[in-house]
């Protein structure tokens, strides 16, 4: 089978090597997929640029997610799995012609377009964790939301337009804005014209936002926790403003500075709530949530109460130009790449 290695950190032109490779194992509890395609993460330009802790030694194959046909199972995974079309987690290896992973990180797709089914496994079940499970929203709670126009972005729009939240949302370009109010925001805002944190105050008056979710880390975090109440929360999940950056562990201690210290009976003082996630530790430890969200997301699309985005899709020969545009966030929903299928 063919797998993409990431062979050295930098430029996506020069980091991917396309290598020839047994198929993986499959163990007692795992399934293997004959892959149709996969999706691209923030968290793998991060990996690419040796920014992403959580990451295997060099040489690796990346990739979070598949949607495929399952062609094998494990002993004790029940055989009528056979045959299913599927969309599962894969932790690393996604960037492969077949992958393994748990019996417990996929869920059934059926008709299901195989990119729009690569939408709702990393980023929508992400998006529903937050939403749904890290933080109990409210109909009338105001939210903002970083990148609103990206993958994680778009589903958490959705997610909390349906739970009945005032929706505001950021994104770098003014053509991001009309997709964002498409999806269900509010409130829009274009970061690179104005402040944000400006444009929420006046926005929102002598109100204080209830949660805020970012992706991006840095500068931004200053501002997101001035902007929260009493009974706010900042969720984080991700450390985006560290990417691109070409001063080595200056840029990572400049991050981190800028991010400043948190004391815990600041917290307290303050009532307000600082909430980390990051999806594979969840899957190590707790595998039955990630197959709960998974579940769940994949019956919101069902009933179209939420509508996943491709908005670009790649062949595996251009991996490296499906990365550049991530990493460039001119890219709005969900990046998919695709196997030639024999």
């Amino acid at each position: 089978m063919k797998s993409i290695y990431l062979k050295k950190y930098g430029n996506s032109a020069n980091a991917f090597e396309l290598r020839e490779t047994p198929r993986p194992a499959c163990g007692p509890q795992d399934v293997l997929i004959k892959v149709e395609c996969f999706g691209l993460n923030y968290a793998e330009v991060m990996a690419r640029n040796g920014l992403y802790d959580s990451a295997p030694p060099l040489p690796c194959v990346l990739g979070y997610e598949v949607a495929g046909v399952i062609c094998e199972v494990g002993e004790n995974v029940a055989k009528h799995h056979l045959g299913k079309r599927v969309v599962a987690f894969t932790r690393f290896g996604g960037y492969a012609q077949y992958a393994v992973t748990n019996q417990h990180a996929f869920t059934e797709i059926d008709d299901m377009d195989a990119g729009e089914a690569c939408c709702i496994a990393v980023q929508y079940a992400t998006a529903y964790y937050m939403a749904y499970e890290a933080t109990n929203l409210n109909p009338g709670d105001r939210v903002l939301i970083h990148a609103g126009a990206g993958g994680v972005g778009s589903a958490l729009i959705q997610l909390c337009a349906l739970k009945g939240c005032t929706v505001f949302a950021t994104a770098g370009s003014d053509d991001k804005l009309e997709y964002m109010q498409k999806l269900g925001a509010n409130h829009v805002f274009n970061y690179r014209k104005n402040d944000y944190e400006h444009q929420l105050k006046t926005a929102t008056g002598a109100h204080k936002l209830d949660v805020t979710f970012n992706p991006i880390g840095g500068s931004t975090f200053k501002k997101d926790f001035r902007l929260i109440g009493s009974g706010g929360r900042v969720i984080l999940f991700g450390a985006s403003e560290r990417s691109g950056k070409k001063f080595g562990i200056l840029s990572s201690l400049n991050f981190l500075r800028k991010m400043g210290l948190i004391f815990p009976v600041f917290l307290i003082s303050k009532s307000k709530s600082l909430i980390g996630v990051n999806m594979l530790k969840i899957g190590d430890d707790k595998p039955e949530v990630l197959a709960r969200c998974l579940k769940n997301v994949a019956a919101l699309v069902a009933t179209q109460k939420i509508k996943p985005h491709v908005g670009a899709r790649f062949a595996a020969s251009q991996l490296a130009d499906a990365h550049a545009l991530l990493e460039s966030r001119q890219s709005i929903g969900k990046i998919v790449v695709y196997w030639e299928q024999n």
